[in-house]
């Protein structure tokens, strides 16, 4: 209530947690790497990768993006051995990193086991999933942010890889309103999004794609060059598709928590 009262009086808004312990500035030396985040373990995860990358191409498009910052989760981190199968959980992690540093749960970002853990515990589960390499889509991933965070998520089903620029706008409106990352799944493949570039008039758009499959090292540089974080339209120039034609797809939105 202290809090509503302050934000009420300051003219901030009533769905972004502004005032709390943990939007303090650390000014030790040690934070002051930009696109660092460092973890209980002691080990660094990469932040915002996306920032001073290359533009879409799209001409005379709109860009939308994520608000605030996240971190950047991918294959093979901590030395667990996910490879083609985590890719969507490594898509989830980033959308908990959101939360977190946007001040909105200080819940830890969850391991692969403890997010297995959490679908057995809500009953979607059999407790053999636990330690298991199976896939998991959109709405498990929805059920786990519920079930940690309390997020609720929309959820948008397309067909067919084809489809995905259809939604475009309404993609954009969740970026400029919600401002969360997007997990894209499709097949057996996941992918986070993190924007838009969409020309209404032309109906062109790209997709700003930040890519679990990468194995590499956190280095900037290699991820933005190797194309694992980076525009990509679903036809590119040399009339390769980036999403598939034969799988649909589901999206989720998660949904800004509605707190001071």
């Amino acid at each position: 209530d202290a809090r509503r009262s302050l934000h009420l009086r300051l003219g901030l808004p009533f769905d972004r947690p502004l005032l709390r312990i943990a939007n303090s500035l650390d000014l030790s030396i040690k934070s002051r790497s930009s696109n660092l985040s460092t973890r209980k373990a002691g080990s660094s995860l990469l932040k915002d990768v996306h920032i001073g990358i290359p533009g879409s191409g799209v001409s005379g498009g709109s860009v939308s993006l994520v608000q605030g910052s996240y971190e950047y989760y991918h294959y093979l981190q901590d030395g667990f051995d996910d490879s083609g199968w985590g890719c969507a959980y490594r898509s989830l992690q980033t959308i908990i990193s959101w939360f977190r540093l946007q001040h909105y749960s200080s819940v830890d970002v969850p391991s692969h086991r403890e997010i297995q853990q959490s679908l057995v515990d809500i009953g979607d589960k059999d407790p053999a999933f636990i330690g298991s390499r199976e896939w998991i889509g959109a709405i498990e991933l929805s059920f786990v942010l519920d079930k940690l965070l309390g997020v609720s998520c929309k959820v948008i089903n397309v067909r067919s890889g084809s489809e995905l620029p259809e939604k475009c706008r309404e993609l954009a409106l969740h970026f400029e309103t919600q401002g969360t990352p997007i997990m894209i799944g499709g097949g057996v493949l996941a992918y986070t999004l993190l924007g838009v570039d969409y020309n209404e008039a032309t109906g062109e758009c790209a997709f700003l794609i930040l890519d679990p499959h990468y194995t590499g090292s956190d280095d900037v540089k290699k991820i933005v060059n190797g194309g694992w974080c980076g525009w990509k339209k679903s036809v590119d120039s040399k009339g390769k598709s980036f999403f598939l034609q034969d799988k649909f797809y589901n999206l989720l939105l998660p949904q800004r928590l509605n707190m001071v």
